[in-house]
């Protein structure tokens, strides 16, 4: 027997098979807040959809009790998308990594956003392939060295949220795997949030890029009088260079691509098209 909505908790959500990151990995604190956000809003897990991509942060579907979809290097976003469009009635949450979202399905993200499904996607960023022994990744600085880059990466980082708010994501927001209670309450802003909602998440790697004693001193909260409404505003938080934010930098409404293809629908319907067997009475 499932769980009454009234009674869920963090741990309603926590499935079977146990988490084996590195000790210390910045994804932990993202699935605990993730876990604490779903209590949160007290979101029925027969009526939740996760879906993952490859790399250390795919495992994420299968630590979470829910519907889930393990997909293909890449193409979170792609099947998230179908399964929104399938089924519009079900809470659908992406999560991947940076390389699995910003290199080999980069091509996703734009389509996505400016669509406006009713999502949610989450990027935990630690600027590495750790599951592929700590290649460089598209969010990575200039200078990294790892395996790939052993003399230094000369390669410009992408930005994250300055790419989702150029392409149209109604939500873009950042948070910190090492601050999970600000984070939950992120998540549960996203999730809330009608439309394509986009949340970068810093989550360290503590085997190929520790940048635990990095990030600290960098952290500010998103100033209070900043105009989430204001897209140029917004960008200028996204490019800051001095300081990483945290919170919302981007939010705003606009119609849903379920609802604009329920609409479609419904003209379609209202045209009165000749039925099948009309036509096919023709040929015969």
């Amino acid at each position: 027997m499932s769980t009454p909505v009234s009674e869920l908790t963090p741990q309603s959500y926590k499935s079977d098979e146990h988490p084996i990151w590195c000790p210390g990995c910045g994804d932990f604190g993202v699935l605990a807040s993730l876990y604490n956000s779903l209590a949160g809003l007290a979101i029925n897990p027969n009526n939740l959809v996760v879906v993952s991509g490859i790399g250390c942060s795919g495992r994420t579907s299968g630590f979470i009790k829910s519907y889930g979809f393990h997909s293909v290097h890449g193409r979170v976003l792609p099947v998230a998308m179908g399964i929104k469009l399938a089924n519009p009635s079900l809470e659908v949450i992406g999560a991947g990594g940076d390389g699995d979202g910003f290199a080999i399905g980069g091509g996703h993200i734009p389509h996505a956003a400016r669509r406006n499904l009713d999502l949610t996607y989450l990027i935990m960023d630690n600027s590495t392939y750790g599951l592929t022994k700590g290649q460089y990744s598209p969010t990575a600085p200039v200078g990294f060295q790892a395996g790939s880059t052993p003399y230094g990466n000369i390669e410009q980082p992408l930005n994250p949220l300055a790419m989702l708010i150029a392409y149209g994501a109604t939500f873009v927001g950042q948070g910190y795997s090492g601050k999970p209670r600000e984070l939950a309450d992120l998540i549960t802003k996203a999730i809330e949030h009608k439309g394509f909602a986009f949340v970068n998440v810093i989550s360290p790697c503590i085997t190929f890029y520790n940048t635990y004693k990095v990030i600290p001193p960098l952290l500010r909260e998103v100033p209070r009088d900043h105009d989430v409404t204001n897209r140029a505003k917004a960008f200028e938080l996204a490019l800051e260079t001095t300081h990483v934010s945290l919170g919302v930098f981007y939010q705003v409404s606009r119609p849903t691509f379920e609802e604009g293809v329920a609409e479609v629908i419904k003209k379609a319907q209202a045209s009165s098209p000749p039925r099948l067997d009309a036509i096919f009475s023709e040929f015969s």
